[in-house]
């Protein structure tokens, strides 16, 4: 063969080939027009599978799907350009110098407002942020820094309209400056000298705020965040009083507020609280509030944030940025991000079955099982219903008393589910619009709903595990996986749409008497799950602990990892609460003790007001675990003794899950327990002496206490004595206690 065609086989091998973007970029475009995975699969024939393993870069496409795939990401790159990265003005000043006198503020330019551009996160470290004694502010001139709060050599897009990054923490130096630290490292001078001053500040000369999430979301407003002294400097109090506390707010009376009425400011919902939303009327397409965030009212709590408001405003605003870029800016307790998260990644609503699709976005009532006791919905709103009546689908909470070979063996192994709500919203189908009742309807595992039905038949002695496959059970050790509390169901009673799916799983016929079902679906948690959960793994990756890594790795890599870096241990349980708060958020209850049955309370007007989608995660939640359980014991005999909520104790003979977990070649058992960091997979939680536990038993005088609760936190270590063989396993406190 000639030279010359050796170079046309060459060629040819080259145009075979489309070229595409990285995997990161290729779901920026996706989610920047709104698709869902399901989409980009239908179109291209693919399976949903296949397009999230080209995301991740885990697979990459094949002719002829891959050359339609670069076709349809060529076009979205077209549409949705990486934001340029903002241009420092000419004859800007790379470091500033710290002035001999606080100097005074300097008119900023107001940027141009473009289209807003797209960034995807990084997983890069968190920077080492040195303290300055007397920090010399930024002004006017001065390079923009980097958005990107965790590496400030990151080649990170960034919207030139929010130069400064999503928030600020301002705080007050000894001098009597007011300054203004950023994400990026970058210093403010604020010449604000009261709350109103503040907030046109922060809208008319900083560059704070972030694009939105979504072509479809709008800008996120900026977000200030106000020390001790500064609320002092703005005449507001440092600490609420006991009154306050209960009320949430200061009263309307408050200086401050008055001062705010007067310019046409008023803070929004719950009043100047914590969150407080300072609003105005909109000016062009001008950001319409600015969200303060007020530490020491509690505002970052510390069951969710930890030790976040003792920060330095330095460390604090690289730590809430981090936070806003991975997953969003915090607009304020977990379970209110949580849900703003959803309502910002809630994909557009699309038609399944024929008939018009109701309105994404609009409150809609719930179906009379699916409403919690005292909804104005109900007939006799005062009544306590039992399962029959009402929707019970909530989390483990199942302990039971040792066998005689169980209190032979040396210890109590406690494994985790990462993120588990998470996992399970991923590709759960969620009812887009109000139920639909039908009697005596056929079982249809697609269909979300809710569906009485009678479980009582389902005998856990003799299950299914995969297809004609099935296996003999100890019944007896095993939780049941239609109730909370592990307790075998006695007649009908109403159950999501995963639970009696399940049972058709474990091989048993279901003839359900009646259901509310939602005719429209989507997967309309899928973004939402997404995005927390590439924070998370983010996050664990800065902690040093990498996805995909071997068991032993993955071991050895979260031993003490929390104390590596204690912002990042901050990160994740942060980023844990939002998706627990935000699933909890969906079914929020009356507050507040002038409440009666029968009357409408605040949540009941929100579109995320939605206990069926709450029901439906959970439900998928409990039997995803179950699951797991059952394979375990079908192939091992060995049976959990204690769950809760997404925590399980196992009594073997070894000291860690590597013990007795099966693994073969590295590889788990298909459908069981694995280890690791993502989503789904375990995380070793500890272990305590089988004696341990016995002697918790027996000085509570509970034979079936469940340990689940103890074993991590061991509460009972200082009065029994016993804390032999205690193991602490998941790195000083890398995230949230589910267990409590």
């Amino acid at each position: 063969m000639s030279e010359s065609e050796l170079f046309d086989a060459v060629d040819a091998l080259l145009a075979s080939r489309a070229t595409l973007p990285p995997p990161a970029e290729r779901r920026r475009l996706r989610r920047a027009h709104g698709l869902t995975v399901d989409e980009v699969a239908t179109a291209l024939r693919v399976r949903r599978a296949t397009v999230s393993g080209w995301e991740s870069g885990k697979t990459e496409p094949r002719p002829p799907e891959r050359d339609a795939y670069a076709r349809l990401l060529d076009g979205l790159a077209k549409l949705y350009p990486p934001a340029p990265a903002a241009a420092a003005p000419e004859g800007a000043a790379a470091e500033p110098q710290a002035p001999a006198e606080a100097p005074g503020p300097t008119p900023k330019p107001k940027p141009r407002r473009p289209a807003a551009g797209r960034t995807a996160p990084t997983n890069s470290p968190l920077p080492t942020v040195a303290p300055a004694p007397a920090p010399a502010p930024t002004h006017a001139g001065s390079a923009p820094g980097s958005d990107d709060p965790f590496d400030a050599g990151a080649d990170v897009a960034v919207d030139p309209r929010f130069a400064d990054g999503p928030l600020a923490v301002v705080d007050v130096t000894g001098e009597g400056r007011v300054l203004a630290y950023c994400t990026g490292g970058r210093i403010l001078d604020v010449p604000a000298k009261s709350l109103p001053s503040l907030m046109e500040w922060t809208l008319e000369e900083a560059a704070l705020g972030a694009p939105g999430l979504t072509a479809r979301d709008r800008d996120q407003a900026p977000l200030i965040v106000l020390t001790g002294a500064a609320l002092e400097h703005f005449g507001l109090p440092v600490a609420l009083t006991g009154k306050e506390r209960l009320a949430g707010r200061i009263p309307q009376s408050h200086k401050a507020v008055k001062q705010l009425t007067r310019r046409q400011w008023r803070p929004v919902e719950d009043g100047l609280g914590p969150w407080a939303r300072i609003h105005r009327p909109g000016r062009g397409s001008q950001h319409a509030y600015v969200q303060l965030c007020i530490p020491s009212w509690n505002a970052l709590d510390a069951r969710d944030w930890g030790t976040a408001r003792q920060l330095p405003p330095a460390e604090l605003a690289r730590l809430l940025g981090t936070y806003a870029h991975r997953v969003t800016t915090p607009r304020g307790p977990a379970a209110v991000t949580g849900l703003e998260l959803m309502t910002a990644l809630h994909p557009p609503a699309r038609r399944s079955r024929p008939g018009p699709v109701p309105p994404v976005g609009n409150p809609v009532d719930p179906a009379p099982c699916e409403a919690p006791d005292g909804h104005p919905l109900l007939k006799d709103p005062g009544h306590v219903r039992g399962p029959a009546e009402k929707l019970f689908e909530e989390t483990y909470d199942w302990a039971r008393p040792m066998t005689k070979a169980e209190r032979a063996r040396r210890n109590l192994v406690a494994m985790e589910v990462n993120m588990a709500a998470v996992a399970a919203a991923g590709g759960l189908h969620i009812g887009l619009g109000a139920p639909t009742r039908v009697e005596r309807p056929v079982f249809d595992p697609a269909l979300p709903g809710s569906w009485l039905v009678d479980l009582s038949h389902v005998d856990l002695s003799r299950v299914t595990i995969a297809k004609d496959k099935w296996v003999r059970l100890d019944a007896g050790l095993l939780p049941s996986p239609f109730t909370p509390k592990g307790e075998h169901p006695e007649g009908p009673a109403w159950y999501a749409t995963p639970t009696v799916a399940y049972a058709v799983e474990l091989g048993y016929d279901v003839t359900p008497i009646e259901a509310y079902v939602r005719q429209d679906d989507g997967r309309c948690l899928e973004d939402w799950s997404g995005r927390l959960g590439d924070a998370h793994l983010a996050t664990m990756a800065g902690l040093g602990v990498e996805a995909d890594l071997l068991p032993e790795d993955f071991l050895t890599a979260m031993d003490g990892c929390g104390s590596r870096d204690p912002e990042q241990a901050i990160l994740v349980s942060a980023i844990r609460a939002t998706a627990e708060g935000g699933v909890d958020g969906l079914r929020e209850g009356p507050s507040g003790d002038d409440w009666r049955p029968g009357e409408p309370w605040r949540a009941l007007s929100r579109p995320t007001w939605r206990p069926d989608i709450h029901a439906a995660v959970v439900s998928r939640t409990r039997i995803d675990l179950h699951r797991r359980i059952v394979k375990h014991a079908a192939f091992t005999g060995e049976y959990p003794l204690a769950i809760l909520t997404d925590r399980v104790v196992y009594a073997v003979d070894g000291e860690s899950p590597l013990d007795f977990l099966p693994y073969r070649e590295g590889k788990p058992l298909p459908g069981g327990f694995k280890l690791g960091a993502n989503p789904g997979l375990v995380t070793w939680e500890g272990t305590r002496s089988v004696r341990w536990g016995e002697d918790v038993r027996e000085q509570s005088r509970t034979p079936d206490l469940n340990l689940a609760r103890h074993i991590k936190a061991d509460t009972h270590t200082a009065t029994t004595g016993t804390n032999d063989g205690a193991t602490t396993a998941t790195g000083a406190g890398t995230g949230a206690d589910n267990g409590g």
